[in-house]
């Protein structure tokens, strides 16, 4: 027996050509808010790990013939 259920009353189907109500949503939140989520549904999505590491640097020189 499955011990998860879904609430398949908490979804709805719709179109992807369906006009939404979520553009107008975003662009009510200041840019601050928007990046504030952002970064939490990155680190929801990678995990704390991969999300506080910094980004490698690097570079190379290429020599021009």
């Amino acid at each position: 027996m499955n011990k998860f259920t879904m609430d398949k009353t908490a979804f709805s189907i719709g179109s992807v050509n369906d006009e939404t109500d979520e553009k107008a949503y975003w662009l009510s939140k200041s840019p601050s808010e928007r990046l504030e989520i952002i970064e939490f549904l990155r680190r929801i999505n990678y995990g704390e790990a991969a999300t506080s590491a910094r980004l490698q640097r690097f570079f190379e020189v290429a020599k021009l013939s």
